[in-house]
């Protein structure tokens, strides 16, 4: 696994983006940030998860321990392939909470929930309890998962009451009122609901 894992550096140091990395370095907590664009991290991810970066030597390295490994590291992209490469499936609870617990950027925070927590399947579970957490960024990837899942379907009605109520003590959260205007716009009615929430900002 150390030669993939090398190889992925090597990879991502020669795409680096200068500009972007020296302004991510001021503003975000990363001990290493190459600035490397999305959409590479994205192709790099999907060749990994095809195999094409095997070696014909190594023994096959699961998906699971490389994103374990790459999530245990301090680099930025390397954390953001963890989250687009762990098979949801794989991923039990109490590792999801550790990953969760220790993201420190909203920018992880948003990779996360985008290409990890709204695969787990017990995503909506965790967007509740993360939404009624006092931790800003658990409470963001609270928000963030359930603004995913929002999109797929609806929401019960236990569910939507527990959604209204934690956006409404949360409503200097963007991520919050995010969910709030994707919730509002799937009717007439939630659009009804939303405005009374949205009537305390």
């Amino acid at each position: 696994m150390n030669n993939l894992i090398n190889n992925i550096k090597k990879e991502l140091h020669a795409h680096m983006n200068g500009v972007a990395s020296a302004h991510a370095r001021q503003t975000e907590d990363y001990r290493v940030n190459w600035g490397v664009e999305l959409p590479r991290l994205v192709k790099i991810a999907d060749e990994i998860a095809n195999g094409e970066w095997n070696e014909a030597n190594d023994a096959p390295v699961s998906l699971r321990s490389l994103a374990q490994a790459l999530w245990n590291g301090s680099t930025r992209e390397c954390k953001i392939l963890a989250c687009m490469l762990m098979p949801a499936e794989a991923m039990p609870e109490e590792v999801c909470d550790i990953w969760a617990e220790s993201i420190r950027t909203e920018e992880i925070a948003t990779m996360f929930c985008m290409y990890l927590a709204q695969r787990l399947p017990y995503a909506s579970t965790k967007a509740y309890e993360w939404m009624a957490h006092e931790d800003r960024i658990l409470q963001t990837c609270g928000f963030l998962t359930l603004c995913h899942l929002l999109r797929k379907y609806e929401l019960s009605e236990e569910a939507e009451a527990e959604f209204l109520d934690q956006v409404s003590a949360a409503l200097d959260n963007k991520y919050a009122i995010k969910a709030l205007q994707i919730y509002a716009s799937k009717s007439e009615e939630n659009r009804r609901k939303a405005k009374k929430v949205a009537e305390y900002l």
